[in-house]
């Protein structure tokens, strides 16, 4: 893995990113008249630089980082600006770093993606399960060798899977985890792509055999995401362009603006989509079909074609949709019709994804990563499908991230508050914004009075206090929805993780029963 300056600068040269390159008292954009220099290690880190490394100093960079590069060695950077007053080191000056890190981030590990059949996966809701499901077909098909990058796990070896930081990771990151995929002997790469990672340019330059676009509404609005919900589409929209091939859920919203941008860019389009009867099915290539008379099973269709009946180990008719999407992005990749690995995504779990647990008493729990309005919705949409013959006792417990997707708020208790009995909003992750200032704007947004509402800061005793709550209304089914943070093991609470139980692990502990 190397890059050479002369490299690098032809590069973005190529992609008309070049501004100037710095060295001493020549500036130039002509590689010829600058030193031979060789990189054998890229980084954005100040604190992980050496002579032979290639620094990049993006986002609220702040020079003063140098001084630390500048003892270690540091004699080549790209940047935005000259900071020859704070270093010696050559500055490789570029209209936008991000951009920069990525296309010569994918030089220095020399284009893994060419190596692997890349699928790319947006939609404000059931990108992670799609997916696991995608991979998972793929992965039977190829003999374990498919990747998967998400924001749950990644996966480079068709084998192991580690926690993810990032639902779509820094550029850096992700082509150097493309290029330990391809070294572990994979063939597919199955990635979540987030509109954060077209807003800041973590795969700017990459190109998908196969993108997915499930669905789009209202999320991820604040002032340092998406302005605006335009701004929120227009970044999930740049995946149509970067793909070869597209796969559209026939039910999004502003879905003639998406086959529209297919069409400019001349990419083929297929269609997915989840309906309940055989007699329904003639807009979309690939359909789930499924009723109250057919659950768990469902039916699989291509084009009218009958590709079998399916059962799920995840529940929830929104997951029959991801699903459809799975398989439509399985076939497009070359996966028989009829081939049987289509069903290794019904055995697929995903931890702290629509996990239900039952208690000794009867309670019965779901805990899902549900966190706007849409995934509530259908989390409560669901358990009504499900239970609703019963006349269940529902409460929420739930909270909102801080910092980012203010909307999110009102939208989490729009989707409830007529449908359940109690709300408890806890603590969720949170960069500065005090959990009590969110849990106290998500109470004003509570205006059923028929709904009992509070706040219970401390996750663990939220839990346990929806438990208990369950217990003293015996008379009826009570189903708790703890949603929010899934197994995760830690809370991130005014830039700091703290260590936490885990919502599966609590009501596991709770209920004294494995989830089933």
């Amino acid at each position: 893995m190397t890059l050479t300056l002369e490299s690098a600068v032809a590069l973005l040269n190529q992609h008309h990113l070049l501004r100037e390159v710095i060295d001493g008292n020549v500036w130039t954009t002509d590689s010829a008249e600058l030193p031979q220099r060789t990189f054998s290690d890229i980084s954005y880190d100040t604190r992980k630089v050496s002579a032979e490394t290639l620094l990049f100093c993006k986002g609220r960079f702040s020079p003063e980082y140098l001084q630390s590069a500048n003892e270690l060695g540091l004699s080549c950077y790209v940047a935005q600006e000259d900071f020859s007053e704070y270093t010696d080191a050559t500055g490789i000056i570029v209209r936008n770093a991000t951009q920069a890190m990525s296309l010569l981030s994918a030089a220095f590990y020399d284009f893994p993606q060419h190596d692997l059949t890349v699928i790319g996966i947006t939609g404000t809701k059931g990108k992670t399960t799609t997916a696991y499901f995608t991979q998972a077909i793929l992965n039977a098909y190829s003999g374990g060798k498919t990747a998967l990058f998400s924001s749950v796990d990644n996966c480079l070896d068709g084998v192991h899977y580690e926690e993810s930081d990032l639902t779509t990771p820094e550029s850096m990151d992700l082509f150097r985890m493309m290029h330990q995929a391809r070294s572990n002997g994979m063939t597919y790469l199955v990635m979540e792509v987030s509109s954060q990672a077209y807003k800041v340019d973590r795969v700017y330059g990459l190109h998908f055999d196969i993108g997915a676009f499930l669905n789009i509404t209202p999320d991820h609005i604040s002032s340092i995401e998406h302005p605006t919900f335009e701004d929120y589409l227009f970044c999930k929209r740049q995946i149509i362009s970067n793909s070869s091939r597209m796969i559209i859920g026939a039910d999004s919203q502003h879905l003639s603006l998406l086959r529209e941008d297919a069409e400019r860019e001349h990419v083929p389009v297929s269609t997915f989509a989840l309906r309940d009867s055989t007699n329904d099915m003639q807009d979309a290539d690939v359909v789930s079909v499924s009723n109250e008379h057919t659950r768990p099973a469902f039916g699989l269709y291509e084009n009218g074609k009958d590709i079998g009946s399916f059962t799920l180990s995840i529940e929830g008719d929104f997951n029959e949709a991801n699903a459809a999407a799975a398989t439509a992005l399985a076939l497009s990749a070359g996966v028989p019709v009829d081939d049987p690995s289509l069903h290794a995504m019904e055995s697929i779990r995903i931890s702290g994804r629509m996990e239900r647990f039952t208690s000794e008493d009867g309670v019965i729990a779901y805990v899902d990563y549900a966190h706007n309005y849409a995934s509530i919705k259908a989390l409560v949409d669901f358990v009504y499908q499900r239970y609703g013959s019963r006349h269940p006792r529902i409460t929420l417990v739930t909270g909102s991230a801080g910092n980012k997707a203010i909307d999110r708020r009102e939208g989490i208790v729009k989707a409830a508050q007529d449908r359940i009995a109690r709300f408890i909003f806890t603590t969720e992750d949170t960069d500065t914004e005090p959990n009590s200032e969110i849990c106290a704007q998500l109470m004003g947004y509570v205006t059923n009075p028929a709904v009992e509402a509070g706040v219970i800061l401390d996750r663990t005793q939220a839990i346990e206090e929806a438990y208990r709550d369950a217990q003293a209304h015996a008379d009826r089914l009570n189903v708790l929805l703890v949603t929010g943070k899934g197994e995760e093991r830690w809370i991130k609470d005014l830039n700091r993780h703290v260590p936490f139980e885990g919502d599966s692990n609590i009501v596991a502990r709770l209920f004294r029963k494995v989830a089933k």
